[in-house]
């Protein structure tokens, strides 16, 4: 496949702040044994790698913007262009030495997302796409999954804990779907869940609560592989909004009745 200057751009970064993070996983399960636990040095791990990717990203271009999950947005001169990073997506598993997480970035044009890069430097798989140039794993061009009835489907998505989401609201959801699926996954790395979906490897995916470098580039991945992708209410920016259920059209779209079917009164 042939990648553009910016795209590799992208890719380069990954590929970089991906053998820092392999570094540090190598060490996780040695600190397991500690009474203190790898957390701060996880902690450590994830500023490192997005340290690593911004200096790649402003380097190559600097007027470009910068949102990251752990600093601070950059503003950007040139007023258009705008990278979306998250550094670390998965950091529980990667807490927990489990070898699912991943480096998302991804370029915004004009409040369009015009680039993506999702890669797991522990399995070194490695999904990309472009605005209307399609979307790989590897060298492998993607379509999403062709199932259409959602008995057929296996699913995904994010569960609520600690302090995070509306543990009820979620629970409801989850009856809902249970009973009309094949299968329900929860992995722990929305980025990776959606390059799943992209990949046909799940055939639909939810979530509530999500931060705009946890999906940007999962949300390319997904319509370039000839996917369908919207907010949880069926709005057509699920960055802006921070929530989302993709698939393909079939599915994505069952998937959305099933989630707001009214709860039954007795």
């Amino acid at each position: 496949m042939a990648r553009s200057a910016l795209l590799n751009v992208m890719v380069q970064a990954a590929f970089k702040a991906g053998k820092s993070l392999a570094r540090d996983f190598g060490e996780v399960q040695n600190l397991q044994v500690s009474l203190k636990g790898p957390s701060d040095y996880v902690s450590q791990a994830d500023r490192k790698a997005e340290r690593i990717i911004r200096e790649e990203l402003l380097k190559a271009r600097p007027t470009y913007g910068f949102l990251g999950e752990e600093g601070e947005e950059i503003k950007g001169t040139d007023g258009a262009h705008r990278w979306i990073v998250d550094p670390l997506d998965g950091t529980t598993n990667f807490l927990h030495g489990l070898p699912h997480f991943a480096i998302s970035i991804a370029l915004e044009r004009q409040g369009e997302i015009v680039g993506a890069v999702v890669f797991n430097p522990a399995t070194d798989e490695l999904y990309t796409a472009e605005r209307g140039g399609g979307a790989f794993l590897n060298d492998r061009r993607l379509r999403v999954g062709a199932r259409k009835a959602l008995s057929d489907a296996v699913v995904a998505t994010g569960t609520p804990h600690l302090g995070r989401g509306n543990h009820g609201k979620y629970l409801i959801e989850l009856r809902h779907v249970m009973g009309e699926v094949a299968g329900i996954r929860r992995f722990g790395s929305a980025s990776l869940d959606l390059a799943y979906v992209a990949a046909g490897r799940f055939d639909g995916f939810w979530e509530r609560d999500l931060a705009a470098w946890d999906i940007a580039a999962g949300v390319l991945l997904i319509r370039e592989a000839g996917g369908w992708v919207t907010d949880i209410d069926g709005g057509s920016k699920p960055v802006e909004d921070g929530s989302i259920i993709c698939g393909n059209e079939y599915i994505a779209k069952a998937l959305r009745d099933v989630i707001h079917r009214p709860v039954p009164t007795k």
